[in-house]
């Protein structure tokens, strides 16, 4: 099986997709136990590369829009399948390799062969504590970036997942689905490193990732802001 998506996470499309071989299209996949051990390479030339791409003057909205985006496919590759089926891959850290120049679902293939139950301390163990804890160190290894953002980022990544599984287990008629993810990110969020980053039934984020400081960027579907603020620091919230 070429994508983990086709069966185990039933179609959603390109963030819950999971290859399961290399990608035919190449690439310089690194497994991401090498990123988060200290080979800082792979993830400097993916902020390098969002910068460039987006036109970014500040390293740090670059590297919060980098973090946004894997921090999307690790908890997608994982909540998915669990949500359907009652099991997710393992996604050891070491079986699953990263090309930071790549999109899904060609950034991501997993070596491993393991599955875990679809529990909530499998989840926050395979993801936050193997993934997002020390993604997180590598990326304030890199810059000047806060911890407070980044877990606005991990918790904003949940939530958009589970909006995307909803959505789908609506359109699919598969309420059980929605009721697991919703019960799952419920006791994710349960922890003090997410628990205060979204709030209320939309889940609408409490800190921003500052895409909004790119030329041209406006704000995100959660965005703690209601109008992007003017410039300058004196008009923002403390940041995040």
């Amino acid at each position: 099986m070429d994508l983990v998506a086709s069966e185990a996470s039933g179609g959603l499309g390109g963030f819950f997709a999971l290859r399961t071989v290399p990608p035919e299209t190449g690439g310089a996949h690194v497994p991401l136990a090498r990123v988060y051990a200290g080979e800082m390479g792979p993830l400097s030339a993916r902020i390098d590369h969002v910068g460039a791409r987006l036109r970014i003057p500040e390293r740090r909205v670059a590297a919060s829009v980098a973090h946004l985006g894997l921090a999307a496919r690790l908890w997608s590759t994982a909540l998915g399948p669990a949500a359907l089926h009652g099991r997710f891959p393992a996604l050891d850290p070491a079986d699953l390799y990263w090309d930071g120049a790549l999109t899904s679902p060609d950034d991501l293939w997993w070596a491993g062969t393991e599955s875990r139950p679809a529990t909530v301390a499998d989840l926050r163990e395979a993801v936050q504590l193997a993934h997002l804890v020390p993604l997180h160190d590598a990326l304030r290894r890199d810059g000047r970036v806060s911890p407070r953002l980044l877990w606005g980022n991990a918790g904003s990544a949940l939530a958009g997942a589970l909006r995307e599984l909803i959505r789908w287990a609506r359109a699919q008629g598969r309420p059980e689905v929605a009721r697991r993810a919703a019960e799952l990110v419920t006791g994710l969020l349960d922890h003090p490193d997410l628990s205060r980053t979204v709030q209320g039934p939309a889940l609408r984020r409490t800190s921003c990732c500052l895409y909004y400081r790119s030329p041209g960027g406006g704000l995100c579907g959660d965005c703690v802001f209601d109008h992007a603020p003017a410039t300058g620091l004196e008009t923002r919230p403390p940041a995040p």
